[in-house]
């Protein structure tokens, strides 16, 4: 049985004029304990409204439209705010993009992480929690005297491992992480993947992996969820993303990525950018971008279909 079972999800925000932008539409996914869903897309695309949806942590203007979240059967959407905060950090946690702003620069690293124990760890009291602390940071590859330090008395990559040890405080199922690996240099961004995956298998995490960064999901995900303009474009196994892709978006990502095998190989680009929410399509969200399409893409959205088993796409060519 699936840890989280998310079904058309859709999000909204609303304009200061009233108008709603559609954010996040028909997002549908399923993740297994102890297994890993790559989340890609262009910036824009969704990725992260739909994360923060999945955790009800949307800002003021967001809304959830429709869709059900859920945690081993319990519908979070249908949960109080209260009742929501059970499942925060002790079910599921976050690492946020940029460990810079996410983290108080004016607050030592293990007193916030040690705030989170308490506010979530039923009662645990400071000394507890003070050594809770140590042994986070230990295991993320720190030493326990790192709590006494700022944010800014720590390089990028242990501001990322201090991330990751606040949001393993309470030792959630699942683990959404929100581009880890930005910002960081090669070698950094390869010490924090090796993490990841050694973290998941010490404590058979769920983790979801949000990123644009393609490598990245070939090393470390099972299946693979690509989004465009909002929409799920194509959604399978990595194996299937990576060696039969469907939808011309999916193609294109994958034809932009450098061959290893072939270095002389020229790298394809996508013309044009994605769509601005408040001037969607009629269509299909990629068809102005697209190099296969034909007349019915401008003015039929296509649907999310099976083409088989266990691969989605939502495409008019990839059916025809």
């Amino acid at each position: 049985m699936a840890i989280l079972d998310v079904r058309n999800l859709s999000v909204d925000y609303l304009t200061d004029e009233g108008s709603a932008l559609h954010a996040v539409e028909g997002v549908s996914f399923s993740l297994e304990q102890g297994s890993s869903l790559g989340l890609v897309g262009e910036s824009g695309c969704g990725k992260t409204t739909a994360m923060l949806g999945v955790l009800r942590l949307l800002p003021a203007e967001g809304r959830i439209i429709s869709g059900e979240v859920r945690c081993e059967e319990v519908d979070l959407l249908q949960l109080s705010e209260r009742e929501m905060r059970q499942y925060r950090w002790t079910r599921m946690a976050i690492v946020f993009q940029g460990a810079m702003n996410a983290l108080n620069p004016v607050r030592r690293v293990g007193d916030q992480i040690a705030e989170a124990i308490m506010l979530h760890g039923a009662g645990t009291d400071k000394k507890a929690a003070g050594k809770r602390v140590g042994e986070l940071l230990e295991m993320v590859g720190m030493t326990a005297e790192m709590a006494r330090q700022y944010p800014h008395q720590c390089s990028g990559g242990m501001r990322q491992r201090a991330m990751i040890a606040m949001a393993l405080a309470c030792s959630p199922d699942i683990l959404i992480a929100d581009e880890p690996t930005t910002a960081l240099d090669v070698m950094i961004q390869a010490q924090i993947l090796d993490l990841l995956q050694h973290l998941q298998k010490e404590l058979e995490l769920a983790i979801i992996l949000v990123t644009h960064d393609l490598g990245v999901v070939a090393e470390i995900c099972d299946d693979v969820l690509v989004m465009y303009g909002g929409k799920t474009a194509e959604y399978a196994s990595v194996d299937v993303i990576y060696n039969d892709p469907l939808h011309p978006y999916t193609q294109r990502l994958m034809q932009a990525f450098p061959d290893i095998d072939n270095p002389t190989s020229s790298l394809v680009s996508i013309p044009g950018y994605p769509p601005p929410l408040d001037a969607l399509p009629a269509g299909c969200r990629f068809e102005p971008r697209c190099h296969c399409k034909s007349d019915i893409c401008a003015v039929e959205s296509p649907p999310l279909m099976a083409v088989r088993p266990g691969h989605y796409v939502a495409c008019h060519q990839a059916r025809g």
